[in-house]
């Protein structure tokens, strides 16, 4: 079992920059994929990016390519999301994901564990 908590959200201006931060529960967290994904107001949870589970490969939606930047720091059980150049279009909540040996491809359906979400929104 993995529990996952994000925080980092908050409000931004267009054009500013948040760091957005996922803890895992568990001492399995090396062995795991992370992906944030987000959502705003609808049904569809949006692909953002993806880091494998050993960090050789990172994946990302064309979308946010170039302005975001998704680590993992594995000793502190934690996955980063760095968000810069941000965009109103960038506004939703937004999600980390485990997916056990994940190799960073794949969509919501190949996540195991969901964290609650935190509220990013961007004024413009």
């Amino acid at each position: 079992q993995v529990q996952l908590v994000e925080s980092g959200g908050g409000l931004v201006q267009a054009g500013g920059s948040l760091r957005l931060s996922c803890a895992a529960s568990g001492r399995t967290f090396s062995r795991y994929g992370m992906g944030w994904f987000r959502q705003a107001p609808g049904p569809e949870r949006e692909f953002v990016a993806a880091i494998s589970w050993n960090g050789g490969n990172t994946v990302y939606a064309a979308s946010v390519k170039g302005r975001f930047t998704i680590s993992r720091d594995d000793a502190k059980n934690t996955v980063f999301l760095q968000m810069s150049s941000l965009k109103p279009d960038d506004a939703a909540v937004y999600y980390c994901a485990a997916a056990q040996y994940g190799s960073g491809y794949g969509g919501p359906t190949d996540y195991d564990y969901w964290g609650q979400g935190t509220q990013v929104t961007v004024s413009s």
